[in-house]
């Protein structure tokens, strides 16, 4: 029963445009701009549910709790819940909106995944991610990891807390795996990057070794990324690179030797197949800005593969008539289709960023966590009734509106009989 299991995050009542990400071009090309959290979460539903109408298994983690008021006060803020709020809004803006970020709803920064034919005790591993190069991101991990531990609490589950700081891990983004089926052995890709570029790398080498040894996975590779990815705005591997069953679809560009990756793939899965997008049919700056890779390569249930891309895709023109051709040829990507996540796409992250792929068996998942269509449209009433409409710049000051978030996150946690 053991089958790949897309987790998406459920996208929170705070979603707003504050620009923290530094290296996401697409965050600070919208920074102070006017978000709709209600729309957001609904667009995100909305691709759960095409993910589920392809035949595949749907799961999803929920919003953490914010605005971070325990964070707030461990930065000096004293008083009520909603005075430390207050305070921090009106005083440090910036310090604030770290503490507001729903950045929690990319997943796949969430935590590493290895499965369970993969590892060495045959049990499924998962680590939480530290996130330890963006302020906003740095204080997800405890929060997140609590919630892994009750979605997985099963003992087919090894559960980890995120690694020191001093090693930053930004846990699926940067994580590939190839493997004749998910239920099979398979080769896990861990892409780190260098420091000293325009951007900074935000996963270290060290962290994603420690990574490996703790889940005792032995078929790993440890492969950089392009210097030259990073500072046009990859800052995550995914951004330029997906993986899926013994498929690699990657940008020429993507990796600092593409020519040593794709001889030790072949070494390692001589069935393996890369698709490489030379920069001659699509350049650099249209991969990233349509987000090509930042797609959902999914297998279907006949066996054939689809790629889930984001509308922006679409409309780049290089891109689309890449599309045309890739799935109109002989090779393993049959079909495209494309989802309107314009409200997560504004903040620097497509399809793939909104989920963690995690091989197992569902019924060893706590199921309050799995979706289907009747929870799907429960999910969605209570978006629509307590998700806020829209988040301006002027709104970070208005007490109201941060009451209406927690209410929002407290009405979830309710509806799904959760303590978080």
């Amino acid at each position: 029963m053991i089958r790949e299991i897309n987790f998406d995050g459920l996208i929170g009542p705070s979603h707003n445009y504050a620009a923290l990400s530094l290296g996401n071009l697409a965050s600070a090309r919208h920074g102070g701009a006017t978000s709709r959290p209600r729309a957001a979460a609904l667009q995100g539903i909305a691709k759960m549910r095409l993910v589920m109408g392809l035949g595949l298994t749907q799961a999803f983690l929920l919003p953490l709790d914010r605005p971070n008021v325990g964070f707030l006060r461990q930065m000096g803020f004293v008083g009520t819940d909603e005075q430390v709020i207050a305070r921090a809004a009106a005083e440090d803006p910036r310090l604030f909106a770290t503490a507001a970020s729903a950045s929690s709803m990319w997943t796949a920064n969430a935590a590493t995944v290895s499965p369970a034919p993969d590892t060495e005790d045959g049990r499924c591993h998962i680590s939480a991610a530290n996130l330890s190069r963006m302020a906003h991101r740095s204080i997800e991990h405890p929060e997140t990891h609590a919630q892994l531990a009750i979605a997985f609490a099963d003992p087919a589950f090894a559960v980890h807390p995120a690694l020191p700081a001093a090693f930053g891990d930004e846990g699926a983004a940067n994580f590939m795996r190839l493997c004749g089926r998910h239920d099979s052995p398979g080769l896990e890709i861990f892409v780190y990057g260098e420091e000293g570029g325009r951007f900074p790398a935000r996963q270290n080498r060290r962290a994603s070794e420690a990574i490996a040894r703790r889940h005792g996975v032995s078929n790993a590779l440890f492969v950089a990324q392009s210097q030259t990815a990073i500072d046009a705005g990859a800052f995550h591997n995914d951004v330029v690179a997906v993986a899926n069953g013994n498929v690699l679809f990657a940008h020429e560009h993507a990796f600092a030797d593409a020519a040593g990756l794709k001889a030790d793939v072949a070494r390692r899965m001589p069935d393996a197949v890369y698709v490489e997008v030379p920069a001659s049919a699509v350049s650099l700056e249209d991969a990233i800005k349509s987000y090509l890779f930042n797609s959902q390569l999914l297998t279907l249930p006949d066996g054939s593969m689809v790629l889930v891309l984001p509308k922006e895709a679409e409309e780049t023109p290089s891109v689309k008539a890449y599309l045309a051709a890739l799935v109109a040829g002989n090779g393993p990507i049959r079909a495209a289709h494309f989802v309107d996540v314009r409200e997560s796409m504004q903040n620097g992250g497509g399809p793939a960023c909104l989920r963690l792929r995690v091989v197992a068996d569902p019924a060893r998942v706590d199921a309050r966590f799995l979706l289907d269509e009747a929870k799907a449209d429960r999910l969605e009433r209570l978006v629509e009734r307590w998700w806020p409409e829209a988040i301006g710049p002027a709104d970070m000051t208005n007490a109201d509106l941060w009451r209406q978030v927690k209410a929002a996150r407290k009405a979830l946690l309710s509806e799904l009989e959760l303590s978080l």
